[in-house]
């Protein structure tokens, strides 16, 4: 569990490098910029997250479970928070229109929150020091 955690959080990590690159160069004439300060938005909760999924593989003050469950919650929750933000963002680019699932975005936002709330149960319930 805990190289998934170290490899799925240095492949966001990566990919949010890559898609801040991104906003930064390649949408500048494409969108405006309150569209690329959402896109941002979607990418700084990309990078926290990863950050948080690399913190968790390297430490043992979880159990396995917690892990898991966290894991899966950052995974749902960005793809619906950032995947969506992306999409929104970029929305005058494609052919789909991304405003039609915008509500995703805070279901994407919850998830998050609960990958945070369970990580502070199973600290409270480690009974290590």
């Amino acid at each position: 569990m805990n190289k998934k955690l170290l490899i799925t959080g240095s492949i966001l990590g990566i990919l949010g490098i890559i898609l801040g690159a991104f906003a930064a160069h390649g949408l500048e004439k494409l969108v405006d910029s309150d569209a690329i300060k959402s896109f941002e938005t979607g990418v700084r909760y990309q990078i926290y997250h990863a950050f948080l999924l690399l913190i968790l593989g390297s430490t043992s003050f979880l159990n396995l479970k917690s892990k898991n469950i966290i894991f899966y919650l950052i995974i749902f929750g960005l793809v619906f928070f950032s995947g969506s933000i992306y999409g929104l963002a970029t929305n005058s680019l494609t052919s789909f229109n991304f405003k039609t699932i915008a509500m995703i975005t805070p279901i994407g936002g919850l998830l998050l929150i609960l990958a945070w709330v369970m990580m502070l149960i199973g600290i409270i319930r480690n009974k290590v020091d």
